[in-house]
């Protein structure tokens, strides 16, 4: 039997492998020192692992860093964002670049022209879509940080219930958000939670999904993809061919049916300018029922695998407007850590991450 004395118990302490969240927190810091920039105050200054890793990433790279872009900042400030509150963040996707692909200039929930660092309403924000997930590829959105903090924890069902509410009561509005607003957030909110084929079904499409955005139910995915043949010239002949790949006379004719109830009022919207005008003008022509009731019709004649199988075949035939990535349902949640609910696990570090962090520290040697 080993006996430890007070002084080697505290060594042992000292050298004990760091929690995740003080790893992350060591690589966040390094990360700032690499593009020669600092965290805001006070955390650059406060003792803690994150000063630990500018620190040391200050004294290992020196004058050698690199190029601070807008993208790098507000990845470092969303990846301090979520540290502070112990919230997960996937890295590997989730990149500067990534980040650049979400960028929209108004907010897919109230419409507003997005600011930047205006400490107004209008400041864009990223949102994670799926609350009980984290800042993973797939699970995020840029909208206004007035209906991101009117969203918070809110969900899918949430935001039905808030419309219903806001309608039953004659509100002006909850939250912050009007019934129109809350409309929006709920379908935003049901494309990255599994539903039934019948329920998805029967939602209208009153947003678009935002890019990167990963869609779990097939039925949307195949009515996101309609409704953006809008978006682009050629919009007649792409249909037509979609058009072909229905099995059936009843289904080609229960979808032009649906197609001709919603392309009149996207046209009747007037002169579309421009790709933000068109795409308004279609999530509005969603908001009458028969456009709704005629694609339910339709829609419920097929399966989840057949919307699958259709949006294959037409990406195939190169009828689509965006790329489709097809992932499996553990692809499609990888790096959500839905099993913490989108928080950071509370335990040691991995031995590679720990080595990792300890080679760096040994660069200050040198």
């Amino acid at each position: 039997m080993i006996h430890f004395t007070q002084d080697q118990t505290a060594l042992t302490h000292l050298h004990a492998a760091p929690s995740t969240h003080e790893q992350l927190g060591f690589e966040l810091g390094w990360d700032y020192a690499h593009h020669h920039l600092a965290p805001p105050a006070p955390y650059s200054q406060e003792p803690s692992p994150l000063r630990g890793g500018l620190l040391a990433g200050q004294a290992a790279f020196g004058t050698r860093t690199l190029l601070a872009t807008t993208h790098v900042r507000k990845w470092l400030q969303l990846r301090l964002h979520a540290w502070l509150r112990g919230r997960s963040v996937e890295l590997f996707q989730v990149t500067p670049n990534y980040l650049e692909q979400l960028e929209v200039s108004h907010c897919p929930i109230t419409r507003m022209a997005l600011s930047t660092a205006a400490m107004s309403a209008s400041d864009a924000s990223v949102d994670r879509v799926r609350n009980d997930a984290g800042y993973a590829a797939g699970n995020l959105a840029v909208m206004s940080s007035k209906a991101n903090h009117a969203k918070g924890s809110h969900g899918f069902r949430d935001a039905l219930r808030f419309v219903q509410q806001i309608e039953a009561e004659q509100l002006g509005g909850l939250h912050g958000l009007t019934a129109c607003h809350w409309a929006r957030v709920a379908v935003l909110c049901s494309f990255v939670e599994p539903l039934t084929h019948e329920e998805a079904s029967a939602l209208p499409m009153l947003v678009l999904p935002p890019n990167r955005l990963r869609l779990f139910n097939p039925v949307q995915a195949l009515q996101a993809f309609v409704s953006r043949q809008l978006l682009k010239p050629g919009w007649s002949s792409r249909i037509s061919r979609f058009e072909e790949l229905l099995p059936g006379k009843t289904l080609r004719r229960d979808f032009k049916s649906f197609f001709m109830a919603l392309l009149p009022r996207v046209l009747e919207a007037g002169k579309l300018a421009d790709s933000l005008s068109t795409r308004w003008a279609i999530e509005d022509a969603w908001r009458a029922p028969l456009v709704q009731q005629r694609w339910t019709a339709f829609a419920r004649q097929l399966t989840a695998a057949q919307c699958e199988s259709l949006l294959h075949k037409a990406s195939a035939r190169k009828l689509a407007t965006t790329g489709i990535e097809p992932h499996t349902d553990a692809q499609a949640t990888d790096g959500w850590n839905l099993a913490t609910r989108g928080y950071v696990p509370h335990a040691a570090a991995v031995r590679g991450t720990v080595r990792a962090r300890d080679d760096r520290q040994q660069l200050l040697a040198l």
